[in-house]
Order: C-alpha cells, then sequence, then structure tokens
C-alpha cells in the first residue's frame, strides 16, 4: 500500500516577507533534506549532495587526508570525517572566513584559503599533502546570471589553484560550478593536470538549481604538472 503523500506546507505572505523570501521559506519547509538533516544531525543539506557524490566515486577513503574549503556550516565536513575516519587515521582540516561550530574529528582554521601563507600552513597541520580538496564554496548572488557565473568561475579557479598546491598524485579535487559551461582554459587545465574530469548533478542538489559538479580525479602531481608546456 502507497504510504500517504507528506501534507505540502504553504507560507502566507506578511508585511516584511518578499515574494522570494517566503517562496525561499517553502521550498526550505517542503525540502525532504533539509527535514532528513534535522532528524540525522546535518549541519546543512549540502551534506548529502557530497554523500551522494562520493557513493558512486569513492574518493573519501579511510584514512585519507581532506581540505573542506569555505566549510562553513559544517555540512561536508560531516560526511568528510565521517568517511576518512577522522578520529583515527584520517584527517579532516576545514577552512573558512566566517566562524564554524566545531564538527567531532574536524580541524577548523578561520581563514581565507587566497591567504598566501595557507597551503604550507594546510600541510604543516594535516602532517603532508592533502589526498582530497573539497570546495563548495558560491559568491554572493547578485541576481545578474552572468555576472554570479563569473564570480563562482573565479571563485573556482582560484579553489584548483590551491588544489594543485596542496594535493598529493591520485588526490581528488571536487568544486561547486554553476550551469552554463565550465570555462574552457579552466577545464582544458584540469584535464592536462587530472586523469579523469567530469560534471556530477547529485539527486540533492535542487533539480532547478543552476548548480553543478566539477569532479577531478587522479593529480599527476606538482611535478608533472609544473614540466607540461603552456598552452
Amino acid at each position: 500500500m502507497a504510504s500517504p503523500r507528506q501534507k505540502k506546507i504553504r507560507v502566507r505572505g506578511g508585511k516584511n516577507r518578499s515574494v522570494s523570501s517566503r517562496q525561499w521559506l517553502q521550498r526550505q519547509l517542503n525540502d525532504p533534506y533539509v527535514a532528513r538533516a534535522k532528524r540525522e544531525g546535518m549541519r546543512s543539506r549540502a551534506a548529502y549532495k557530497l554523500m551522494e557524490i562520493d557513493d558512486k566515486a569513492r574518493f573519501l577513503r579511510k584514512g585519507a587526508r581532506v581540505v573542506d574549503l569555505g566549510a562553513a556550516p559544517g555540512g561536508w565536513s560531516q560526511i568528510a570525517a565521517q568517511r576518512v575516519g577522522a578520529r583515527g587515521q584520517g584527517r579532516v582540516i576545514a577552512i573558512d572566513i566566517l566562524a564554524m561550530e566545531p564538527v567531532p574529528g574536524v580541524d577548523f582554521i578561520e581563514l581565507d584559503f587566497l591567504d598566501r601563507t595557507a597551503p604550507d600552513r594546510l600541510k604543516e597541520l594535516i602532517g603532508g599533502p592533502a589526498d582530497v580538496v573539497l570546495s563548495d564554496m558560491a559568491a554572493n548572488a547578485t541576481g545578474h546570471a552572468r555576472t554570479d557565473h563569473l564570480k563562482i568561475m573565479a571563485l573556482v579557479e582560484a579553489a584548483a589553484e590551491f588544489a594543485r598546491e596542496v594535493l598529493a598524485p591520485g588526490g581528488t579535487f571536487l568544486a561547486k560550478v554553476l550551469q552554463g559551461g565550465t570555462e574552457a582554459a579552466l577545464l582544458a587545465s584540469l584535464k592536462r593536470d587530472y586523469k579523469n574530469v567530469k560534471h556530477v548533478k547529485p539527486p540533492a542538489s535542487r533539480t532547478d538549481s543552476a548548480e553543478l559538479y566539477l569532479l577531478a580525479k587522479g593529480f599527476r602531481g606538482a611535478s608533472a604538472v609544473a614540466s607540461q608546456p603552456a598552452r
């Protein structure tokens, strides 16, 4: 027998509530991933995006060393810590310019990853190069599609450069992008630096959202990248 459908919650308008904020609130209240996150103690629904991507790609292995860029509020760090065994041999270092409540097994640094000292500080904390660099960062939306696309691509390019500095050979880089095409130069450089590069969209990513994730696996190593001819 089919289970009854959950009754949809409707949000009424108010004097101090805009149409867009009412729509956002209604979407949140009716989102099964939001409800699941609350039920399972996850910091955000975004945790399930990483979970679903890793269920297929399997790069968060036990004992791996992970760097989570723009980590607050900590949903991705939670999943990474669980999967790599951060209370054992695995390590997760979370970075953000915003404060973040502690996550068990995760070392947090309140730092801009663009700071020139960040890569060396990370390697020192993690005990060497990283196996995985994660970035679920998104620039504040302006409402102008082209501007928003350029802003998030600038973040992805910076995160990709950071990953080149801290990843061990064979490492993985995962970052949020927007539909509309990853910039050709960035995609070409990633294909040069990694053995496998593709776009993925996990089920937890809303169908009406323009977000995609760029998954690059099999980092060729900093020395191999440096020896490649410039294009």
